[in-house]
């Protein structure tokens, strides 16, 4: 055996260790946070729900930059953090979103438990999907992203007919094969992609400030954004198929 294989066979020192597995901690941390935003969704509290949602999502953002650079795979070998990510977005994405949606009022009652169960069931056959992603990083399909789905339908408020249309679409979208951006992970106009999803995030946070009461423009540029996120490989796709 090499010295580098003998280097790779040897355990890491217990403080490296240590340091990769509070990776482990910070992603799991997530699944609490889901527990406090369905305490506040159960007490119809929905901006603060929506508010700890963030904070999951701000945990999912930089919970694989750390594990990458901690080296996590390699250290701590006996956990998955890919099947621990899964399970923490899992209930984040879907199952936590999945019931305020169905809780709200905003779907029709009849309707409400039915797309309630179709969105953690799609959710969770679309985790579990290994085609779940694109060679070139795009997510295949509507990407289980209920917690933003859930974000637009409490701003937009639209008749409870077309939320619960919009929900049925988008829970058969799962399995359509369409690219959705991954606004960090695809290369193709980063910059642009990412400058969007910081003003987004400006635009979250003040309409939840607000409550949901958000001014015309606010709402304006959230939807703007949504349609580029949703729109923007097809649109691209379509330009180069036209001058081809």
């Amino acid at each position: 055996m090499d010295q580098e294989n003998q280097q790779e066979a040897l355990p890491a020192p217990p403080l490296v260790r240590a340091a990769a597995f509070s990776v482990h901690i910070f992603t799991a941390l997530g699944a609490g946070v889901a527990l406090v935003a369905l305490l506040e969704a159960v007490r119809e509290h929905w901006a603060a729900m929506f508010w700890w949602l963030g904070v999951a999502l701000v945990i999912d953002a930089v919970d694989g930059p750390l594990a990458r650079r901690l080296d996590v795979v390699r250290v701590q070998p006996n956990w998955s953090g890919e099947v621990l990510d899964l399970v923490v977005d899992f209930v984040t994405y879907v199952f936590v979103p999945a019931y305020a949606i169905t809780a709200s009022g905003l779907l029709l009652p009849l309707a409400a438990p039915l797309l309630g169960a179709g969105i953690a069931v799609s959710g969770a056959l679309y985790f579990s999907d290994r085609r779940m992603k694109a060679a070139d990083n795009h997510f295949r399909g509507f990407p289980g992203l209920w917690n933003i789905a859930a974000f637009y339908l409490f701003l937009l408020h639209l008749p409870p007919a077309l939320s619960s249309l919009g929900v049925a679409v988008l829970i058969v979208l799962t399995f359509v094969p369409f690219n959705v951006v991954h606004p960090i992970r695809v290369v193709r106009l980063r910059w642009l992609t990412l400058s969007l999803i910081g003003v987004w995030a400006v635009l979250v946070m003040v309409a939840l400030t607000d409550d949901f009461h958000a001014s015309l423009p606010v709402t304006a540029g959230l939807c703007a954004i949504a349609v580029y996120v949703v729109g923007c490989d097809a649109a691209i796709r379509l330009v180069r198929s036209l001058n081809a």
